[in-house]
């Protein structure tokens, strides 16, 4: 058995294949999943790497060896899955490893309409099971049978209809799918629109020839980038591996600040539901809860992670979530994750109006952010305690709900938060200007790296 400590991470599985996942596995977490959820069916969708559909048939070996139906629905981003999970009301399993390098593979698992699995939903029993062995099965029941159906141009049609996309004025859009799977989405998405596409990297291939697909890390930008300058394109897309996540460049072929998107499409999804609660995590910029309290909302504050949005979101009945990670979240998408929406409502808002986008995303952006900084550390908490008590009387509000979140007077604040799988320290810094991020950066830098 494989070390399932490095294996099952906070929100899924995720490994070398075949070191560390491999098809005995996979076909161990179908059987465990079906024990988990109780489901008398299942859907399973895959991405584009050389082992997704080895390790997806395991998968349903394992699910139909303790009588439950697959629906296999073939390849597509993970976003697509949660469709699937959604309109099917089935448990769901996404077979990627997301942004990570080629050996690497993983199982993205959700419940019925696409509810999250974690490590406080499901993921413990999984890997306990796993460790210690499956318990007898529910019932007697004979087994199941695999079946295949295309829900992609479902899947289109169901995001269209959630976006006015009517106004539209014709855009030049530079689309860089990283050789992942928006490489099949996003033309089925775009189909119809007034969008002239310039694709980028649109080859389904697991290996990664051109850039990792991990839009996040601005070295795999700069291809997007030079081809929206060469193209005078209106704006460029770049989507991560398995196209759950969206990234945007603007006409000036500059980054636009995931926050600032988090703006603005809070402020779309108000104007459609006035006062609803939105939820933004603790290292989106200050704007956002600005923003949302402006246009009438209520901004809710919460953790880093997707679990922890979608259960805030679900409790709260917020109609959208954002992170500054470029991850999006939509009430009228199962409270799930979706990059090729999230692009829908910045073409629309972009469209229906003449302003270029560096311009329009200006009202969003109000202050300068570090960007996250990494810190390798011996004892994290004992520095979280070290900064808490350094900068306590100085501070406007101190708290812990993820890390160690410090305001300070001047709109000033920083968040230093542990990460859930290695020894390291996440800074993230944010003030209205540049000297005085970079010094608040450097103090509380200085103090980490001690």
């Amino acid at each position: 058995m494989a070390d399932l400590s490095q294996l099952v991470k906070a929100y899924d599985i995720r490994g070398v294949v075949p070191a560390q996942l491999d098809a005995g596995l996979a076909r161990a977490v179908g059987a465990a999943f079906v024990e988990l959820t109780g489901s008398g069916a299942v859907v399973v969708a895959r991405d584009m790497r050389a082992s997704s559909p080895g390790l997806a048939a395991a998968f349903a070996e394992g699910a139909t060896g303790r009588g439950a139906d697959v629906v296999d629905v073939g390849m597509g981003s993970t976003d697509y899955l949660y469709f699937a999970s959604g309109m099917l009301d089935l448990p769901g399993a996404m077979f990627t490893a997301s942004h990570n390098p080629a050996a690497w593979n993983g199982i993205k698992l959700c419940r019925a309409g696409a509810a999250p699995v974690g490590q406080d939903t499901g993921l413990r029993e999984i890997r306990a099971w796993l460790e210690h062995g499956l318990p007898a099965p529910r019932a007697a029941r004979p087994a199941g049978r695999v079946t295949q159906r295309d829900l992609l141009p479902d899947y289109a049609v169901y995001l269209r209809r959630l976006v006015d996309l009517s106004g539209m004025r014709r855009l030049t859009v530079v689309v860089d799918a990283g050789n992942g799977m928006a490489g099949r989405t996003v033309p089925a998405v775009l189909a119809g629109l007034p969008v002239d596409l310039v694709p980028l990297y649109f080859e389904l291939d697991g290996t990664f020839p051109n850039h990792e697909a991990n839009p996040i890390e601005p070295e795999n930008l700069v291809d997007l980038q030079k081809m929206v300058g060469e193209t005078g394109a209106d704006l460029g897309l770049a989507f991560d591996g398995d196209a759950d996540r969206c990234f945007f460049i603007d006409e000036h072929a500059e980054a636009v600040s995931p926050s600032a998107i988090v703006g603005l499409v809070a402020v779309r999804e108000l104007a459609k539901h006035p006062g609803s609660a939105v939820v933004h995590n603790v290292i989106t910029s200050q704007a956002v809860p600005e923003i949302i309290s402006e246009h009438g909302g209520t901004p809710v504050r919460t953790r880093v992670g997707h679990s922890f949005i979608k259960q805030v979101m679900a409790e709260t009945g917020a109609v959208f979530g954002g992170e500054h990670s470029g991850h999006y979240y939509f009430r009228d998408f199962w409270r799930a994750d979706t990059g090729m929406l999230t692009a829908l409502h910045v073409l629309a808002a972009l469209g229906e109006q003449e302003r270029p986008l560096s311009e329009l995303v200006a009202a969003y952006s109000r202050y300068v952010a570090s960007g996250e900084i990494n810190s390798t550390v011996a004892d994290a908490a004992a520095v979280l305690d070290r900064l808490e008590g350094r900068f306590a009387t100085a501070a406007v509000e101190v708290d812990r709900l993820d890390g160690l979140t410090v305001r300070l007077r001047g709109k000033r604040w920083f968040n230093l938060r542990p990460s859930n799988t290695e020894p390291l320290l996440r800074l993230n810094v944010e003030a209205p200007d540049r000297p005085a991020m970079e010094a608040l950066r450097d103090e509380v830098l200085a103090m980490v790296r001690a």
